[in-house]
C-alpha cells in the first residue's frame, strides 16, 4: 500500500467519522426539538384549562371535525384538507355564546405539503348580521386597488389605511362601522374579523394565548356591542336563525360537541 492510497483511506475514515458525528448532533437536535415542542404544548394546554375554569369555560383538548360544517360560511375553515378543531373552549362570555379554538388544515401535499395552525374565537351574535369582511390591509391590497378593485373607504384615513373592508351589503357596513367602533377598532388588538348572519369570527395564524383569546373575544363583543340602536331596532333579537341559513347543526344555542 502505498502512500498515496493510505491517505486516501485516512481521509475516507475521517470523513466517515465526521458523517457519524454531523448525523448524531443532528438527531439529538430532532429530539431535543420535539421534546421541547411537547413541553410548551402542554404547558400551554394546561394555561387554556386554568383560563376556562376561571371563566367558567368548558374545555375539550381533543380533535372537533365539526367546526368546518358548524360555521360554512367562515373562509378560514375551509381551506385546505385535514381540516380539525382543537383545545375547544367554549360557554358564555359577556352575555353571548362564545367558542374559541386551535384550528387545524393542510395545504398541497408530498414535497409541497404545509401544515397550518391558527386560533379564533366566534361569538354568537343577539341580533341579526349580514356578512362583513375587516381584515389588516396588505401590498396585494394596495395593488388591487390600482387596478379598480376597492374596498370600502371610510371618513378615517388611519381606518382605511390600516384595513381592508368588504360587505354584502355597504349600506349596512358603514353604519356597523361607525365612528365610535372605528375608533374602538383602532384602539385594540388586531385580528382579521368576519361575520355571517348569526356569528362573528376573530382570528389570525398563530396560536394564542389565554391573554390574546381574552382579546379576540372582547374585541368581537365590542364591536357587537356598538352595533347601532337604530339597526338593533330594525332588526329585532335573533330569537330564531335568519331565513336562508342553515346554520350550526345543533342546539338551539348554536353549541358545537362531539
Amino acid at each position: 500500500m502505498d502512500f498515496a492510497e493510505m491517505t486516501i483511506r485516512q481521509l475516507g475514515a475521517v470523513l466517515a467519522l465526521r458523517s457519524e458525528f454531523f448525523f448524531i448532533i443532528f438527531a439529538v437536535v430532532v429530539v431535543a426539538a420535539v421534546v421541547i415542542g411537547h413541553l410548551a404544548r402542554e404547558k400551554r394546554r394546561k394555561q387554556l384549562t386554568a383560563w376556562a375554569a376561571a371563566s367558567n369555560l368548558s374545555f375539550e383538548p381533543g380533535k372537533n371535525n365539526q367546526l368546518d360544517g358548524r360555521f360554512p360560511l367562515f373562509k378560514c375553515l375551509r381551506r385546505g384538507h385535514s381540516r380539525y378543531g382543537y383545545n375547544l373552549i367554549s360557554g358564555h362570555w359577556q352575555g353571548r355564546k362564545m367558542w374559541a379554538f386551535d384550528y387545524h388544515y393542510v395545504t398541497g401535499s408530498g414535497k409541497n405539503r404545509q401544515t397550518h395552525r391558527f386560533s379564533a374565537v366566534i361569538v354568537r351574535s343577539t341580533v341579526p348580521l349580514k356578512g362583513l369582511l375587516i381584515r389588516p390591509e396588505g401590498l396585494f391590497d394596495k395593488i388591487t386597488e390600482f387596478f379598480g378593485y376597492d374596498d370600502l373607504d371610510f371618513e378615517s384615513a388611519e381606518f382605511s389605511r390600516r384595513f381592508y373592508v368588504k360587505a354584502d351589503d355597504r349600506r349596512w357596513a358603514y353604519d356597523v362601522l361607525h365612528p365610535l367602533t372605528i375608533e374602538f377598532l383602532l384602539d385594540s388588538p388586531t385580528f382579521t374579523m368576519q361575520l355571517d348572519p348569526i356569528h362573528a369570527i376573530a382570528y389570525r395564524s398563530g396560536t394564542f394565548s389565554p391573554d390574546e383569546f381574552a382579546q379576540a373575544a372582547g374585541v368581537v363583543s365590542g364591536l357587537l356591542d356598538r352595533m347601532p340602536d337604530h339597526l338593533v331596532s330594525q332588526q329585532g333579537r335573533a330569537r330564531s336563525t335568519p331565513a336562508g341559513y342553515a346554520g350550526p347543526a345543533s342546539g338551539g344555542d348554536g353549541q358545537v360537541t362531539g
